[in-house]
């Protein structure tokens, strides 16, 4: 009788670590998540790791400062096969889950001499389009990037006299590293409501051999892309992985010029969380980090994963809007 017991026991264990294995995380693997950054945090957090005042009171470039001459030319010592990938995802001229706000586009001749088209974005910002963030595009308690006061400075007749997006006519030219997380936790994506924390950053750049630092374009990969190459067409503004508010310090810490992502912030969030921009607004505010927003990072992860090389050139070029918040783009990286 006892044999029979003790036997059944173990099945029964075996069977349970089987069925667990294809689980979602139990309560006690969320608790060794770290903890929720509380809103006095974050309040603090804008006076004690502001850039504001770094480059003077009159700076616009705010972390692009860092990309230096030397800082280009290192980055295009990187380019050994001259392989190039895009890093901006398709425009889209029909409304579905994933893009509310899609481009105007029409022909509007077509001859056997030749023809033309219209194309309009109505929506810069927010989902559907890649696209770079002017500083003049998000305040706190009506101040921007080092402390411009908006008032007179970002209007709806003239649109921002400071920050604007020709601040960065001349085009971002630097060293890219692509932080691959689904490829570290050995999955396609990660679910919606993940947070990426500072522990799997470093985890990656162990595993990578390679890390992000002073004037670098930092890109994160959650596979937002794969996720609905798989499933179709979702609603990012209620289904996303994305960076924690924790990895706010480390921002400040490696100095990282760019900041691209697929999506700006995680979604669902935990009761009590912080707003879902919080970190996208605080990178782009408070640290001067140029934002590389709704960027597609899929092509730039295969073809990193084929080298096993994660870092490269990566060039933004913005186009030339008088007075705009933000411009589409089409980024490349080179390698």
């Amino acid at each position: 009788m006892k044999a029979w017991w003790t036997g059944t026991v173990a099945v029964g264990v075996l069977v349970v670590a089987l069925a667990m294995a294809g689980q979602p995380p139990t309560l006690a693997q969320e608790a060794s998540e770290p903890p929720l950054v509380s809103q006095e945090q974050f309040d603090r957090w804008l006076t004690e790791l502001s850039n504001w005042g770094r480059w003077g009171p009159d700076d616009e470039l705010g972390m692009a400062n860092l990309i230096t001459p030397a800082k280009r030319a290192a980055a295009a010592a990187l380019v050994t096969e001259g392989f190039t990938v895009s890093l901006s995802s398709n425009a889209q001229n029909y409304e579905s889950a994933d893009v509310p706000c899609p481009v105007e586009w029409r022909m509007v001749r077509a001859t056997r001499t030749g023809a033309s088209d219209q194309i309009a974005y109505p929506c810069i910002h927010g989902p559907g389009t890649t696209h770079l963030d002017a500083f003049a595009h998000v305040f706190f308690d009506g101040k921007m990037w080092n402390g411009y006061d908006v008032d007179g400075l970002v209007t709806m007749e003239e649109g921002a006299r400071k920050n604007s997006i020709m601040v960065v006519k001349d085009g971002l030219v630097t060293r890219g590293v692509l932080y691959d997380i689904p490829r570290l936790k050995g999955v396609p994506w990660l679910e919606p409501g993940t947070r990426i924390t500072v522990e799997d950053l470093e985890a990656w750049e162990e595993m990578a051999g390679v890390k992000v630092g002073p004037g670098d374009a930092f890109l994160i990969r959650w596979g937002r892309w794969a996720r609905q190459d798989a499933l179709g067409p979702f609603d990012t503004g209620r289904e996303a992985a994305g960076l924690d508010n924790n990895v706010i310090p480390w921002l400040k810490e490696r100095d990282v010029a760019i900041a691209g992502w697929e999506t700006p912030g995680y979604v669902p969030q935990p009761e009590g969380d912080l707003p879902r921009t919080a970190l996208h607004n605080f990178a782009l505010t408070i640290l001067g980090i140029q934002v590389l927003d709704r960027a597609d990072f899929q092509a730039l992860a295969n073809a990193a994963a084929e080298r096993n090389r994660w870092e490269f050139m990566v060039t933004i070029a913005p186009l030339p809007i008088p007075n705009g918040t933000g411009s589409p783009v089409n980024p490349i990286a080179m390698f």
